[in-house]
């Protein structure tokens, strides 16, 4: 033992507190229609523009269009350049919904359901979507709660936690024509409680996954 310890005793090592490191929390907003004249991209703006604006600490939003990905039909048959060309397309969908924690469909009703093209590009999905959360936007006669509905199924197969509350614009009401957008004030408070759900979920998964 040295002198000084000798004297003062042995020195206690300081312990090092470990910074602390901000996680981010990527929600992709993922348009689900792809046919001419859809309102999707209005509602899909609206609630990208209304979600950026609450400045969520460590939260990032982005835009995924469906309709740029170009997703041949599940099993269909297609010729060797076609092929090529549709491995090319499923890849970039893969990696780009597996980059996110979490996500927001834009889902409008067909017939009572989610809309083909979404539901064709969910089957290419699996373990790129395990242990995340989901919300949903939705527009229709009904505010698209059947496609909501439908889409609950089919998520929980794919292992994804959806969470209660939904935005739901009425065509009737919240469109003029039904195709100019304009919706009303009050949806704000569901599109606050679903984004507010969608995160606190969505950490707690992000840890899970880790």
């Amino acid at each position: 033992m040295g002198f000084f310890e000798k004297l003062f005793g042995k020195s206690k090592s300081v312990k090092q507190e470990e910074p602390v490191v901000e996680k981010t929390l990527k929600v992709g907003i993922v348009l689900g229609s792809v046919r001419d004249g859809r309102n999707a991209e209005a509602v899909g703006t609206w609630m990208y523009d209304f979600a950026t604006k609450r400045n969520d600490k460590g939260v990032q939003y982005e835009i995924v269009d469906l309709k740029d990905y170009q997703l041949p039909k599940l099993g269909q048959a297609l010729s060797q350049t076609e092929q090529s060309e549709a491995e090319v397309a499923v890849k970039n969908w893969s990696e780009k919904m597996a980059s996110f924690d979490g996500y927001i469909f834009v889902a409008p009703e067909y017939n009572h359901a989610v809309g083909g093209a979404l539901k064709n590009a969910l089957d290419y999905l699996n373990p790129e979507l395990n242990n995340k959360v989901a919300g949903f936007v939705g527009y229709g006669s009904l505010g698209g709660t059947r496609a909501h509905e439908n889409l609950r199924l089919i998520l929980g197969e794919l292992q994804v936690a959806d969470v209660r509350t939904a935005v739901t614009f009425s065509l009737m009401s919240d469109f003029e024509n039904m195709s100019v957008f304009k919706p009303a004030d009050y949806h704000e408070a569901n599109a606050n409680q679903m984004l507010d759900q969608i995160i606190s979920w969505g950490y707690a998964f992000k840890d899970l996954r880790a």
